[in-house]
């Protein structure tokens, strides 16, 4: 269930209300055509069915043109889940065919730090044997190796912060071995 509200998730604090505004309205306007409007006038809509019409094809319209345009990513955010293009002196990119690209962790120690941390408790992962359902499938997202570091360093939703527990090199061990991993 939590990969089906994942993109919510990754949504601004603005995005969540402008959509929660639309949601709200367009429930609103619902409940009132269905059950206050009929109860003050039983030939509702009546005589008006036309403008009613244009009004309910309105308030669709702005419903899906607010999904659309809310719910859609930044470009500066996308920009800054691209992974990083340094690497850590002696640490050659491994793992799963990650097309030239350099990662800042070791793979190797984050596959030893991703199973002993609980993560393939929650997270389906293939390079590390998982099958978790409470996570996002690692496999499927494809996340970037600084979502990583920032995702298992704050936590979100069930998943919890790391940050306390894993030490900054194990951190960044755990996302170099995910981003490896995965692409």
């Amino acid at each position: 269930m939590l990969e089906t509200i994942a993109p919510l998730l990754a949504l601004s604090g603005g995005q969540k209300i402008g959509l929660l505004a639309f949601g709200v309205a367009f429930i609103a306007f619902a409940l009132t055509s269905s059950f206050v409007l009929p109860a003050r006038n039983p030939s509702f809509p009546g005589k008006h069915v036309g403008w009613y019409v244009v009004v309910v094809a309105c308030f669709f319209v702005a419903m899906l043109a607010a999904v659309l345009t809310l719910g859609r990513e930044k470009k500066e955010e996308a920009k800054a889940a691209t992974p990083p293009t340094t690497t850590a002196p002696g640490k050659p990119p491994s793992g799963g065919g990650g097309g030239g690209s350099a990662v800042k962790g070791d793979p190797a120690a984050g596959k030893q730090v991703f199973t002993s941390a609980g993560c393939t408790g929650c997270h389906t992962l293939k390079a590390a044997g998982s099958t978790g359902t409470v996570g996002p499938n690692l496999d499927q997202l494809k996340p970037a190796e600084a979502t990583v570091v920032h995702q298992v360093e704050v936590g979100g939703g069930p998943m919890p912060a790391f940050k306390g527990t894993l030490s900054a090199t194990q951190i960044q061990n755990v996302a170099a071995f995910v981003y490896t991993s995965t692409h």
